[in-house]
């Protein structure tokens, strides 16, 4: 995935360390928010929605918290590597505890495939960059 304007915004800012781990998890962040607001969004359509509801609320803590990370890791006027670590140590749990959650549903419901698969990604991604 590619997204143009977050990479085009943080090479062109003065400041900023446009890393390809940085940037991958921007964008693993914004598609696991999307992917999780639109799941949390199909399981309150489902008929079983009391079945539900733990999965809906593990979708909205992390479209929360992978907006918020996006949010975070995007601001180049500084660095903060205390908050940016406790932030993307949040959206991995986040991601790890919503991934795990759907894909208990995964069988049933092809939009909590979908969802595991972009959080499994986000996870990835914040690991990787708490490497970098």
């Amino acid at each position: 995935m590619t997204m143009t304007i977050t990479g085009d915004m943080l090479r062109t800012h003065p400041k900023a360390d446009a890393s390809n781990a940085l940037l991958t998890c921007i964008e693993a962040c914004v598609e696991c928010a999307q992917s999780c607001a639109a799941c949390a969004d199909a399981c309150l359509s489902e008929d079983m929605v009391a079945e539900l509801t733990e999965c809906i609320r593990k979708n909205l803590d992390c479209a929360n918290v992978c907006a918020a990370t996006a949010a975070v890791l995007t601001r180049q006027t500084g660095s903060n590597p205390d908050t940016i670590r406790a932030v993307l140590e949040a959206c991995r749990a986040a991601c790890a505890a919503c991934a795990e959650e759907c894909e208990q549903h995964e069988q049933m419901h092809e939009h909590c495939k979908i969802c595991a698969e972009a959080c499994r990604r986000c996870e990835q991604a914040c690991v990787e960059l708490l490497a970098a």
